[in-house]
């Protein structure tokens, strides 16, 4: 008879654990409470004691003394994996908090319980190093996004948005297991490290591209990446405002991350090369393109919007192209720099949809004019909203600039043909250029709310304290993390240089990788 160690089991998911229990002790005080508290109450019970789950999440992530690799990659425990877990984390907290008081909804406990379910398949997502796995925790994400997605019920542009992005989803699932049943028909295993040992001395075959390019759709569907970003734009408007930032930040991070893994580490024998002049048939071809047509079409049409939020949807398919370079770079400051770059865009897009869900509330639906005279009427959030948009934009001191900055230097290091210029220099000049033309839309938003005069005199909104003061805690942060980007940095790049890394991770493919394309 096989015995089965289930407590060694909880100790290596505690984290998950801890959530799944805070979603169901909230779900169930919430319906206790329901027919006798006011809703106030009810959400800011909901709200805390949220935080109060993942601060006790990442605190038991002290605990977990073993790392290594288990139940055949199905699960991973690294230092590495722990950082992005605990940045995945703050970002699920900072949503919820950020989007108090969430008058969308009778149904708090219900829609915060989704959120930390969304959270724990995006836990079990950056812990995965197996394509089933990593799977399924994608799909158990996606179920209570496209739930979350759609829970104004009075807004039939929720309902469109959801549907659309449930629709796009279901499609790109199918894509993807498709494609990961080529890879496992090619390699004989699901496991990165097995399919990398297998693909070594296999040739570069028409099923292995077709495996490739249909593993991508699923993971680069979660990015928004062009031309996978057709759900982005409705659901980003109509979503309700925590749901919009939980899926533009900590899902984008999750799935940035299983997205490198898979490329850089399963299918690093066939990477091929992207370098200008000089490309080699592989996986980094397919990944410039997609990092390319992100860049160029999220930026361009980023220019013609006039509502806020679509705005902000497109500019995000601009950003997946840039974290897409980090991928490319097939190297350990390409994923630090990945991670450090996602984290910090979340927290600057959850900043903006805190301010967009706050002014929402007297306004209605954010265009770009409605924020004009915003410094006049409430300084504290124009000056947030001044932060979050110059971080986006790539302004130095902040650590939008200093993301973007280390993903293009991890880019220049990367493998160069023989004697030549650095191989993915065309690719850090389209997405520097790219940067600039973002600059046009985002000073159009600064320009309304700063120089523009309002066209009525009506009472100034009163923001909810709560929500408030998160949203200027994370316009610290992100102040903060681009003054002292080492804070986050030099705790990644030492995690994946720790001797207990699981499995052969970037720093042990990288120099083989790059072995191959020179």
């Amino acid at each position: 008879m096989i015995q089965f160690d289930y407590l060694a089991l909880l100790a290596r998911l505690l984290p998950e654990t801890i959530l799944v229990l805070g979603g169901l002790v909230i779900l169930f005080v919430d319906q206790a409470r329901a027919p006798r508290a006011s809703l106030s109450s009810r959400v800011h019970f909901a709200g805390f004691f949220t935080l109060a789950t993942c601060i006790l999440a990442i605190a038991s992530m002290a605990l977990q003394t073993e790392t290594g690799s288990f139940y055949r990659g199905m699960l991973v425990v690294t230092e590495f994996t722990k950082i992005a877990k605990g940045c995945l984390l703050i970002l699920l907290a900072a949503a919820v908090i950020s989007g108090l008081p969430a008058r969308f909804t009778d149904h708090i406990g219900e829609y915060v319980a989704l959120m930390l379910l969304g959270g724990v398949g995006l836990l079990l997502l950056a812990s995965a190093e197996e394509l089933l796995t990593a799977f399924i925790a994608l799909e158990l994400a996606s179920l209570s996004l496209y739930l979350l997605a759609a829970f104004n019920k009075d807004s039939a542009t929720s309902a469109e948005g959801a549907l659309k992005y449930f629709l796009f989803g279901s499609v790109s699932a199918a894509f993807t297991l498709f494609g990961i049943s080529l890879i496992f028909g090619l390699a004989g295993s699901t496991s990165f490290v097995k399919i990398a040992a297998v693909l070594s001395s296999a040739p570069l075959s028409p099923l292995l591209i077709a495996g490739l390019v249909l593993t991508s759709i699923g993971f680069g569907f979660k990015l928004a990446a062009a031309p996978l970003h057709l759900w982005a734009p409705d659901v980003y408007q109509g979503a309700p405002a925590p749901s919009a930032a939980f899926i533009a930040s900590g899902s984008k991070l999750a799935s940035l991350l299983v997205f490198s893994k898979v490329f850089v580490i399963a299918l690093a024998p066939q990477a091929g090369s992207a370098a200008f002049a000089a490309s080699v048939s592989g996986w980094m071809m397919v990944i410039a393109v997609l990092a390319t047509v992100s860049i160029v079409l999220g930026n361009l049409l980023a220019i013609a919007q006039t509502n806020f939020r679509r705005l902000i949807a497109y500019s995000a398919i601009a950003h997946a192209g840039y974290a897409l370079i980090s991928v490319l770079a097939a190297s350990d400051r390409g994923l630090a720099s990945g991670l450090f770059y996602m984290f910090t865009y979340g927290l600057a897009v959850i900043g903006i949809f805190a301010i967009v869900g706050q002014l929402e509330r007297t306004q209605g639906e954010m265009k770009l004019q409605d924020f004009a005279g915003l410094s006049r009427r409430s300084p504290l959030l124009a000056i947030c909203l001044f932060v979050f948009i110059l971080s986006l934009a790539g302004i130095p001191p902040l650590a939008g600039f200093f993301g973007k900055f280390y993903i293009f230097l991890a880019a220049l290091d990367a493998p160069r043909p023989e004697g030549g210029a650095p191989g993915l220099l065309w690719l850090v000049i389209l997405a520097i250029a790219g940067s600039a033309v973002s600059l046009y839309y985002y000073l159009q938003v600064l320009k309304q709310a700063f120089v523009v005069e309002a066209e009525t005199t009506g009472a100034p909104p009163a923001p909810a304290s709560v929500p408030l003061a998160a949203t200027a805690i994370l316009a610290l942060a992100v102040f903060l993390l681009g003054c002292f980007p080492q804070i986050l940095l030099e705790p990644l790049e030492a995690a994946l240089h720790a001797p207990a890394l699981a499995a052969p991770e970037f720093s042990a493919i990288a120099p083989d990788l790059s072995a191959a394309m020179k």
